[in-house]
């Protein structure tokens, strides 16, 4: 269903009381259901999060009509977002298909064109009056290293925010996307430093295999989204591939459960953890 509130509203009000919001990307119809189980199941409302590729996959309207519908049929409050959009024309069609928010993510160019593009972004969401998401520093991405540095500034965050009026901002404070190779160790200080310089909601890329104390003291400290991606795929794909190692069904109305059920206890382990912070 379409929320009420607009997610920059509530990304404020979670920011106000020191709390967080899950936002979880889905890739089929059995990803967002699980989702939508766990979602149902702890009353929580939540981001449902789309890439260009899974865009790509199942088609704008496809994939746009899935998370409306889901929301409806489960009775959860949610907002639909683009994840990672990585050019303004897909900010364009999405903003255009009814996104509640977009991703605008520029932050491997120069401080100087990230401002440009990410503020080109904002003054075309205004006219629909959506929520607007940019990145600044280096958070590293599937396939890219993740010995490189790039820290985000609190004095370039806060000269950022004031440029481009965005929203939200994903800050690289010692996260990355995919799997760890060893615990993450997120810079506290450094977020707390960049919450006190800018006045919008902080957002954590990354954080599947975050142990949940290190996501509770990131929201405790600032952080107000929180992404997971990886962990879905993963458990999803590794239940599925049991299963089907397990049994010669062929229909897949019977395999694909199990899966389904897999995500949601993902999603609910994640939401647990969110609202233990705040309960």
């Amino acid at each position: 269903m379409k929320n009420e509130i607009k997610l920059q509203d509530k990304l404020l009000e979670v920011r106000s009381e020191g709390r967080a919001i899950l936002a979880v990307n889905f890739y089929n119809l059995e990803t967002l259901f699980g989702i939508m189980l766990a979602a149902q199941e702890m009353k929580s409302p939540v981001i449902l999060q789309l890439t260009g590729k899974s865009i790509e996959y199942m088609g704008l309207q496809t994939a746009v009509s899935l998370g409306r519908t889901a929301l409806k049929q489960f009775n959860v409050d949610g907002w639909i977002h683009l994840d990672h959009g990585d050019s303004v024309e897909l900010a364009h069609k999405c903003l255009d298909a009814g996104f509640d928010s977009v991703m605008i993510d520029a932050s491997e160019n120069a401080l100087s064109e990230n401002v440009k593009i990410t503020k080109n972004i904002v003054d075309l969401a205004g006219m629909y009056e959506v929520n607007v998401e940019a990145e600044l520093g280096y958070i590293a991405k599937l396939g890219q290293s993740k010995n490189h540095t790039g820290f985000t500034e609190p004095e370039e965050a806060k000269f950022f925010v004031e440029s481009t009026g965005v929203n939200a901002l994903a800050i690289a404070i010692g996260s990355s996307h995919g799997f760890y190779k060893e615990e993450p160790k997120l810079d506290i200080e450094r977020l707390e430093k960049i919450r006190n310089m800018v006045d919008i909601p902080l957002v954590l890329h990354g954080a599947s295999g975050i142990p949940g104390v290190t996501l509770q003291k990131a929201i405790r400290n600032g952080i107000c989204k929180i992404n997971i991606a990886t962990e879905v795929k993963n458990i999803f794909m590794q239940t599925l591939k049991n299963e089907l190692n397990n049994t010669n069904e062929i229909d897949l109305r019977k395999v694909f459960p199990p899966a389904i059920n897999a995500v949601a206890e993902l999603v609910k382990s994640k939401l647990e953890i969110i609202n233990f912070v705040t309960n």
